[in-house]
C-alpha cells in the first residue's frame, strides 16, 4: 500500500502503525525525502503532491517496479493524486471528478444544489469591491483551503469587502460568499463502501462557532443530540456524498443545527484531520486509520462500533502571532482525571499565526469518560493549566 504523506501532516504515525498492525507492506510517499519517515528506508518514494501530473505519474512509475493493491492519502492535499491514480491502476477508489469537488467548495455547493441538499446560499466572487449581496451576517471564504483557514465572517459590507481583501492574500480567486447560518455545529464522521455510508462518530463541537473566524476547538463523541437529529444528521450526510458522487472511503462532514433545520457546512473525502483520530476507537480497540487501511484493501471490516466510552479532543489555538517559547503545565494538564494525552504538535522557536491567516493548531489535548460531559470538563480543566508563552 503507498501513503500518501504531506510534508506538513501530523498522521504518517498513525496510519503507518495501523498498516503495520495489518502487516501491510507499506510505502511512504510525500513531496520532500528529508520529510519522509526516516524508519522506511528504501520503501519511502517522492511524489510531488502540487504537481498533479507528476504526482500521478511517479505512482504509476512506481506500481510498474512493485505493484500496489491501494493508494490511501491522509489528508487533502492527497486525496486527488490517490483517486486519479487508483482509477488508472484499477484500485479501489472515488470519481476523481468528486473528489476534485470536495476540493474546490464552489464546485461542491452547485453539486449539493443540483440535488437540493440543505445548505446555506451562496455565491461566487472574484472582486472584493463586488461581492454578491446575501444579505447580513454572511461568510468569506475561499473555494480551495481547509482547517477554518480564511473563512471569516462579516456583519456588514464593510466587514465583507476588509474579509475579501484578506482571504485573497492568502489564496488565488474566487472567493465563496455564503449566507451565515445559526446553530450548533458538529462534525460526522463516516465511511463509504460501494455508495453505502456507515457513521462512525458524531462529534458534538461545544464551544460557540459564531465568528468572525471559526476556529475550532473542542469536539465530544458520542453526540448529545437526540437520537432522530443524528438519524437526520446521517441521511443529510449520505445524500450529500452522493450528490457529490462520492462512493468509496472515509467522510467527514460539518453540519450546522438550528431547531428544525439542518444545513451541510462542509464534505470532505479524508478522515478527520490532526490527530483529532485518537479520539476514536472501534471494536476492540481497532484505530481509525486501521478502518481506513482496511477498507482501501477490501479487508473485512467486522466490528464498526465506536467504544462505549465517551471520548474528546481539544485542538489547542493559537491566540496571538509570534515565536512559540513553551507551553507550561503540561504535567498538571497531563494529571487531570479523565485526560489521556497531551501532544503539542509546533516546535519551541517556531512562529505560530493565529486564524483565519494560520493553518494550524499549538497541539491537541485528549480525554475519556463515562459521559460527554465528563470529558468537557477534563479538557477545560485540562486546558486552563497550560501556560502558552509567545514571544514578539
Amino acid at each position: 500500500m503507498l501513503l500518501l504523506l504531506p510534508t506538513t501532516t501530523y498522521r504518517a504515525t498513525d496510519f503507518v502503525r495501523a498498516a503495520t498492525r495489518l502487516g501491510v507492506d507499506v510505502v511512504v510517499g510525500s513531496e520532500e525525502a528529508q520529510a519522509l519517515a526516516p524508519a522506511m528506508g528504501d520503501r519511502a518514494v517522492v511524489v510531488p503532491l502540487q504537481e498533479f501530473d507528476e504526482a500521478v505519474t511517479a505512482i504509476t512509475d512506481l506500481h510498474r517496479r512493485a505493484p500496489l493493491d491501494a493508494i490511501v492519502a491522509v489528508d487533502d492535499r492527497g486525496v486527488l493524486v490517490a483517486t486519479t491514480a487508483s482509477e488508472r491502476l484499477g484500485l479501489r477508489h472515488n470519481s476523481p471528478v468528486a473528489v476534485a469537488a470536495t476540493r474546490d467548495k464552489g464546485a461542491m455547493r452547485r453539486a449539493l444544489a443540483r440535488r437540493r441538499v440543505s445548505q446555506p446560499r451562496f455565491a461566487l466572487a472574484h472582486d472584493p469591491d463586488r461581492l454578491p449581496d446575501l444579505g447580513y451576517p454572511c461568510v468569506v471564504k475561499p473555494i480551495s483551503l481547509s482547517g477554518s483557514q480564511g473563512v471569516i465572517r462579516a456583519d456588514d459590507p464593510a466587514a465583507a469587502r476588509a474579509a475579501a481583501v484578506r482571504v485573497l492574500a492568502l489564496c488565488d480567486g474566487p472567493l465563496l460568499v455564503e449566507e451565515y447560518v445559526p446553530g450548533d455545529e458538529v462534525a460526522l464522521e463516516g465511511l463509504l463502501s460501494h455508495g453505502h455510508l456507515a457513521v462512525l462518530a458524531v462529534f458534538d463541537k461545544p464551544d460557540p462557532l459564531v465568528g468572525p473566524y471559526f476556529e475550532e476547538t473542542i469536539y465530544v463523541t458520542p453526540s448529545r443530540h437526540r437520537g432522530d437529529v443524528q438519524a437526520r444528521l446521517a441521511d443529510l450526510t449520505a445524500r450529500a456524498a452522493s450528490a457529490i458522487g462520492l462512493t468509496e472511503g472515509p467522510v467527514h462532514a460539518e453540519l450546522r443545527i438550528a431547531g428544525d433545520d439542518i444545513w451541510v457546512i462542509e464534505i470532505a473525502a479524508r478522515s478527520i484531520g490532526g490527530l483529532c483520530s485518537r479520539a476514536l476507537r472501534f471494536g476492540a480497540g481497532i484505530s481509525l486509520e486501521e478502518l481506513v487501511v482496511r477498507h482501501a484493501l477490501d479487508l473485512p471490516l467486522d466490528d464498526l462500533t465506536r467504544e462505549r466510552a465517551a471520548s474528546g479532543v481539544m485542538m489547542l489555538p493559537i491566540h496571538r502571532r509570534g515565536n512559540l517559547r513553551e507551553v507550561r503545565g503540561r504535567d498538571d494538564a497531563l494529571a487531570v482525571p479523565g485526560v489521556t494525552g497531551l501532544e503539542i504538535t509546533v516546535p519551541s522557536g517556531r512562529e505560530v499565526v493565529p486564524l483565519p491567516e494560520g493553518d494550524r493548531y499549538l497541539g491537541f489535548l485528549f480525554a475519556r469518560g463515562e459521559r460527554p460531559d465528563d470529558v468537557e470538563r477534563a479538557l477545560r480543566s485540562a486546558y486552563a493549566k497550560l501556560d502558552v508563552v509567545i514571544e514578539d
